[in-house]
């Protein structure tokens, strides 16, 4: 059985053209026909809210278009129907912790997982990376270790397994999910 799973977790993003080409490629599709939930739930700090326009522009950069963004910012659940409309959900950064404990209290966890294992394209930056990772305790366990974003070195490219603690850096590295496999890429 093949793992449809498409997880691409950074610490900033789409900072490099192999980042973005990994997440075009995960796409499989033209981005211009493409839709995408924005999450900017964990921007709840001055610096994680002057992220957001960079978040933004990654996608208006890989030629998403403005009007197929939909911004949530998890005020309420919402269901497996609806979220299946969208080809890609994308999680800012912020405060990890925080944005865990709205997609858990807010339930779209089963909505989120039920997504995610039928191939809905997962992207997390900083904070929507950790939430994905074995960091916290009822953690969505896309990953089992923990993940460290953030990094001055990130860990070397290559396959690895989910048990093993990943670093990334701050713009060079992803982790990509796929195929029953647990890259990083950069």
């Amino acid at each position: 059985m093949t793992d449809p799973r498409k997880i691409l977790l950074t610490s900033a993003g789409f900072e490099t053209k192999i980042i973005s080409d990994a997440f075009l490629n995960f796409l499989g599709k033209d981005p211009k026909e493409s839709k995408v939930l924005f999450i900017p739930a964990a921007a709840v700090s001055p610096d994680a809210i002057n992220v957001l326009p960079k978040c933004m522009n990654d996608l208006l950069k890989v030629n998403i278009l403005p009007e197929n963004i939909t911004v949530f910012d998890l005020h309420c659940l919402m269901a497996a129907e609806e979220l299946s409309a969208f080809d890609t959900v994308y999680f800012t950064g912020g405060s990890s912790q925080y944005l865990l404990n709205r997609i858990n209290e807010t339930g779209f966890n089963t909505p989120l997982n039920d997504y995610v294992s039928k191939g809905g394209v997962y992207v997390g930056v900083s904070a929507g990376s950790v939430v994905a990772a074995g960091n916290f305790i009822n953690n969505l366990g896309y990953l089992k270790a923990a993940l460290n974003v953030h990094c001055e070195t990130g860990t070397a490219p290559g396959i690895f397994d989910d048990e093993t603690v990943m670093q990334i850096d701050l713009t060079n590295n992803a982790v990509l999910i796929h195929n029953g496999k647990y890259e990083i890429i950069g």
